[in-house]
């Protein structure tokens, strides 16, 4: 048992959250949200790296190189930590930064070869955090519930 679920117990053993907040679907996503970042955070850190790390190596890999600003947009990370998550990137040999050929004021951030090793190993650290935080769901489960949160976030995202 969780801390969280402990705290959720009274002595008798009864829970004691109102079943009309465990029916909100925004109360439980945001529970979840909150165990899923705090397992994924904890796991990467033990990977020495971070979720922003993976981020921008998954960005890399999937589209190709990119400028800061096309990385931020990309991530959703914010232009003003992107360098210091590139710069972290840049350090390890993840990522390679060379001078735009149409603008030399901005870069172009490539994976590295090190990179990729590292993308694929962060891959399965997630494959694995995922496996623990989805537990209860099978496989097609699993499946399903992505695609439905894939519907509703991109849903969201059209309508903001």
């Amino acid at each position: 048992m969780t801390r969280a679920e402990a705290t959720d117990m009274p002595d008798d053993g009864a829970l004691k959250t109102p079943d009309r907040l465990r029916q909100r679907a925004s109360r439980l996503l945001s529970q979840l949200s909150t165990r899923s970042d705090r397992l994924v955070n904890e796991g990467l850190t033990q990977a020495d790296a971070r979720k922003w790390h993976y981020a921008v190596l998954a960005s890399l890999e999937d589209h190709g190189p990119g400028s800061q600003a096309t990385l931020s947009r990309r991530t959703g990370i914010y232009r003003s930590d992107m360098v210091g998550v590139l710069n972290e990137l840049a350090e390890r040999h993840l990522v390679e930064r060379a001078p735009d050929p149409d603008d030399q004021r901005r870069n172009i951030i490539t994976i590295s070869t090190q990179g990729r090793r590292q993308l694929r190993r962060l891959d399965k650290v997630l494959d694995d955090l995922h496996d623990e935080l989805l537990a209860p769901l099978s496989p097609a489960e699993r499946d399903q519930f992505v695609q439905l949160l894939t519907r509703l976030l991109d849903y969201h995202a059209r309508t903001s």
